[in-house]
């Protein structure tokens, strides 16, 4: 076991402190530009001369941690395109932004309110809400970007998925740590008890099978709840070296918290999106620098050598400059990029209708991120390939955003082989 000593007397302020307890191609030349120019007939969301683009993301509750940085994001990208003229130089893109609270009635609920009035949507925010919205998706033909990393999107024809699976990435982490500790080591599980835990848990005992090594615990937990003891205690029980964790920030907060105070210190595996910048300036700082992988994708924030991360950096600065350091910023930016895509060729072929958005879509072969995250093979069912590797972060304070890179481009036998099916 890791060292256990000394984060009991941290614990007990650690989860107020951390302020979230209230709280699953394109190229620098084609950036919405583009198509011959011609006239478009007018279509739902599109007037002849602006494009509206929903988004349906956390703005309140628990999950705005995510949500507010995501949809900044794509604002900032089309804050981008729009100085540029818009979509094909000359159609503005205006943002309809609803919240969905990370709940997914409330979700189904906000997309009836403006389907009509929106030629796509641009961002849902969580795993959960994404399965409640995809039925009604698929009978309006509305094309709509996740922002939710499961293995379900990645052949679905109505959505845009960016960034490596819930699957890849579970599969990536586990890889990693027994590459670098070896097979002897006690392996555990701590997950969401929803669908974006079961994603993770695919993951990782594809990982176990590959690597010929087997899962001792398994525990869940259930969307912010308050006491997580008996979990791990039963994890500290089964005295395990490494528990592979699928939560978001809140629930996250909590179990580390708890952890702390049991002074249970495994190395701790754990998907991206547990990760808020607040965790690199609260009183878990210590102890998650030294028990905490997270599992993501890209390059550390501010790296301009990274073609994509210069330009982010540099819209940033201009439409944006109090944005902190942030992976959701990111992943939201990432969304942009995709969607302006997928409307710069609808645009081209002269139909902004869902038809065309759809047919768009389908055509949009290979988006290249810049670095960011790795390139995102779109295409009909069957054709499409998201990214198989991970970058692996450690927490550094002195980071902006707290996260430093451990190992880039992270591949396991597992995350290669992984095929990915549709909800039916």
């Amino acid at each position: 076991m890791r060292n256990r000593a000394r984060w009991g007397a941290i614990a007990a302020s650690a989860v107020l402190a951390l302020g979230v307890t209230a709280c699953g191609g394109a190229d620098d030349d084609n950036d919405g530009g583009g198509g011959d120019g011609g006239e478009l007939t007018s279509a739902p969301g599109f007037d002849g001369t602006t494009i509206k683009i929903a988004t349906l993301s956390a703005q309140s509750g628990p999950v705005a941690v995510i949500g507010k940085p995501l949809t900044n994001g794509i604002k900032v990208w089309f804050d981008r395109v729009n100085a540029g003229g818009g979509i094909a130089g000359k159609y503005k893109v205006e943002l309809v932004n609803e919240d969905n609270r990370y709940e997914a009635d409330t979700t189904v609920q906000r997309y009836n309110r403006v389907k009509s009035d929106v030629v796509a949507i641009g961002q849902v925010l969580g795993t959960a809400p994404t399965l409640a919205l995809l039925p009604q998706l698929r009978r309006d033909n509305m094309v709509a970007a996740p922002a939710s990393l499961d293995g379900f999107w990645v052949e679905e024809p109505n959505l845009v998925p960016v960034g490596a699976p819930y699957q890849v990435e579970a599969a990536n982490g586990l890889h990693h740590y027994v590459e670098a500790e070896g097979k002897d080591k006690v392996l555990c599980t701590l997950t969401q008890d929803d669908v974006y835990g079961e994603a993770a848990l695919q993951g990782v005992e594809a990982a176990a099978k590959a690597d010929g090594v087997k899962i001792t615990s398994g525990q869940k937990f259930k969307v912010a709840d308050k006491d997580v003891t008996g979990q791990i205690q039963r994890l500290s029980r089964a005295n395990c070296d490494a528990v592979s964790l699928a939560a978001t920030p809140t629930d996250a907060a909590t179990i580390w918290g708890t952890a702390a105070r049991l002074k249970f210190a495994p190395r701790w595996i754990a998907q991206a999106p547990a990760w808020t910048g607040a965790f690199a300036k609260s009183p878990l700082t210590e102890y998650l620098q030294q028990t905490l992988w997270l599992v993501g994708e890209g390059a550390d924030w501010g790296d301009d050598s990274i073609p994509g991360m210069k330009e982010m950096l540099a819209d940033v600065e201009k439409y944006s400059p109090q944005q902190e350091p942030d992976l959701y910023f990111t992943f939201g930016y990432n969304q942009g990029r995709a969607i302006a895509a997928i409307l710069d060729k609808a645009v081209a072929a002269g139909d902004l209708s869902r038809d065309g958005v759809r047919k768009a879509l389908d055509g949009l072969g290979e988006v290249d991120f810049q670095g960011l995250i790795s390139s995102y093979t779109y295409g009909p069912d069957g054709d499409r390939d998201p990214s198989r590797s991970n970058t692996i972060y450690t927490v550094d304070p002195s980071a902006k955003g707290g996260l430093k890179t451990v190992e880039k481009d992270v591949t396991s036998p597992a995350a290669t082989g992984l095929e990915f099916e549709t909800v039916k």
